[in-house]
């Protein structure tokens, strides 16, 4: 079985909004429809289960009913953390799913994720056993000790930007988070981070520059954007 674990346990101070970013209204729909519906949606994704900012479960559990979101079986509290945040959703699945079903992780907020990628992204780690969607690193990159100036570059050719989704096989990312917190690791940056602190490899799925994590108010300003946006005909793939 594939199931995707979405992710929506911050805040989102960044924004400096009285709601949660997950759960801001763009034309008349919460950000984290938009991430729900595209799982919903794919053909490959067998359940949808749900890591939640406390105090926000009921509200999303009647988003689930209003838009007939019929793959979403679990909403879970979050954590104090990214990394217990998606412990704990782990832990839930791992009830009713066997170690070697895949989960994908994934952002609440990065709702413009394709069914390519998420295609990709099972696929690779059917292959390989993780998969994390990935673009190229297009720009200059600066080397700096102090954030005001530099001396060095850093070879881009050397460097990915790293996305969700993040695919695993369920039993292998619990083993790895529960030998992370024997060890006093708490605070990983993603899942991918983890894995490689912990000394494991991880492969690339296909990622994309429209597949953004929604952090700052100009996010939102090119998050509906490209909500309108159609590609014209006479560019090529």
């Amino acid at each position: 079985m594939n199931i995707a674990m979405i992710i929506a346990g911050g805040s989102g101070n960044r924004m400096h909004q009285d709601i949660p970013k997950q759960f801001l209204t763009v034309n008349e729909k919460p950000v984290i429809i938009y991430t729900l519906e595209v799982f919903q949606r794919h053909p490959a994704v067998d359940e949808i289960a749900v890591v939640c900012i406390e105090g926000w479960e009921q509200v999303l559990w009647a988003y689930v009913r209003q838009f007939n979101l019929s793959k979403v079986t679990a909403i879970v509290k979050g954590g104090d953390s990214g990394q217990n945040s998606i412990y704990r959703g782990l832990k839930e699945i791992e009830k009713t799913h066997q170690p070697e079903d895949i989960v994908l992780i994934h952002d609440a907020i990065r709702p413009m994720v394709s069914e390519e990628i998420i295609s990709d992204c099972i696929s690779k780690t059917v292959e390989y056993g993780s998969a994390i969607a990935c673009i190229p690193c297009a720009e200059a990159m600066l080397v700096s000790e102090n954030q005001q100036n530099s001396r060095k570059v850093f070879d881009r050719d050397h460097l990915k930007r790293t996305q969700t989704p993040q695919g695993f096989r369920i039993g292998n990312l619990m083993e790895i988070h529960k030998k992370a917190l024997a060890k006093g690791i708490t605070n990983a940056t993603a899942s991918c981070t983890l894995m490689i602190e912990m000394g494991e490899e991880v492969y690339f799925s296909k990622g994309s520059e429209k597949n953004l994590k929604l952090t700052t108010v100009e996010d939102i300003d090119i998050f509906k954007a490209l909500l309108l946006a159609k590609r014209a005909e006479w560019l090529k793939e």
